[in-house]
């Protein structure tokens, strides 16, 4: 049960994240080629990847507890 709470939580932000980078290059990316990271599919995704992985990692909460 837990391995599966941390696998969705690093693969679901990461396959979000590939689908919106691919989204971006397909409708918005860049035509003429001179734009280094909208021009190439393999590399809007895995920015896309990169950042769905910092903002999955950016929810997970720490269970430290503070002692007065």
């Amino acid at each position: 049960m837990k391995f599966t709470k941390v696998l969705l939580r690093i693969v679901l932000p990461l396959v979000i994240g590939a689908g919106g980078g691919f989204a971006y290059y397909h409708f918005i990316g860049c035509a003429s080629g001179t734009c280094q990271i909208t021009s190439n599919p393999y590399i809007s995704t895995s920015y896309g990847a990169v950042l769905g992985l910092v903002l999955g990692f950016g929810s997970v909460r720490s269970k430290k507890t503070t002692k007065n």
